[in-house]
């Protein structure tokens, strides 16, 4: 029996995950998922651990409409509110897609800054602000907060293993950032699927996940493999058109809730 056997949400994009046991869903994915961003305080252009692996070291707990907690190596520890109507906006940019959205404030900023070594802001997206999904998957009604393109990754328990036993050593399934893991399939069968449901809640897998580099940042020490892997090893066996693919991309059709055991359902 599919079953989903892990849950989690990345409050700030490319920061720390957040394991959950159970989570809502809101018409941007998981509650309270990726809807912080840090950005450069000149340019607003999104900030990452690809080029900041030590955002990996970045801890936010998110407490719904109470804002986050941030922690951080030798920094005190930073309640920040979710920012009112009346909220100063920032223009950001996502990849291709520019956006503005509510600054959190100078004592946020001043804590962030300190944490990344350069002028740097951190934002909010409310719902209604959000992007739209990757042009050319899903419907044009499809919506997003700061995820890289989709709101919702998923990865299977086989695929990992597989890849782990190609590359030689267990690889941590928080080095791909996956929201739902689910276990009990043959590897990469999610490549196949096309809607599934999950508790009472339907989704669309609409596109294959394309890896970076990131995927080399051990997700502990925020250190970068030498030798690129687990990259290399997947340049072997998942390349499709110049791009390296592990994991879908789902959007969930409605709002419900999901929880960790909950069983996972083939629809198409």
């Amino acid at each position: 029996m599919l079953r989903l056997s892990a849950l989690y949400r990345y409050p700030i994009k490319s920061a720390i995950a957040e394991p959950l046991q159970a989570s809502a869903l809101d018409v941007l994915g998981l509650a309270g998922d990726r809807r912080w961003m840090l950005v450069e305080e000149s340019s607003g252009r999104f900030l990452t651990q690809r080029a900041l692996p030590h955002m990996s070291q970045l801890s936010a707990a998110c407490r719904g409409e109470q804002g986050l907690v941030l922690n951080g190596p030798g920094l005190p520890e930073l309640n920040v509110a979710v920012p009112g109507p009346d909220a100063p906006l920032r223009g950001v940019t996502v990849w291709r897609d520019t956006l503005r959205v509510p600054d959190a404030g100078d004592a946020a900023a001043a804590w962030v800054t300190e944490f990344i070594g350069k002028p740097t802001r951190l934002v909010q997206v409310p719902t209604e602000r959000a992007r739209s999904t990757q042009s050319g998957y899903g419907l044009d009604t499809d919506k997003v907060g700061f995820a890289d393109g989709f709101p919702i990754l998923l990865i299977g328990q086989a695929s990992l293993d597989d890849l782990s036993a190609r590359v030689g050593w267990p690889l941590e399934m928080l080095r791909f950032r996956p929201n739902l893991v689910v276990e009990g399939s043959e590897a990469f069968a999610e490549d196949g699927w096309k809607r599934i449901r999950i508790g009472e809640v339907e989704f669309r897998v609409v596109k294959p996940c394309s890896r970076c580099i990131l995927t080399t940042i051990d997700p502990q020490t925020g250190v970068r493999s030498e030798d690129r892997e687990p990259l290399t090893t997947l340049k072997t066996y998942r390349e499709q058109g110049g791009e390296i693919m592990f994991g879908q991309n789902l959007v969930n059709d409605g709002v419900g809730q999901v929880a960790v055991g909950m069983p996972v359902t083939i629809l198409e």
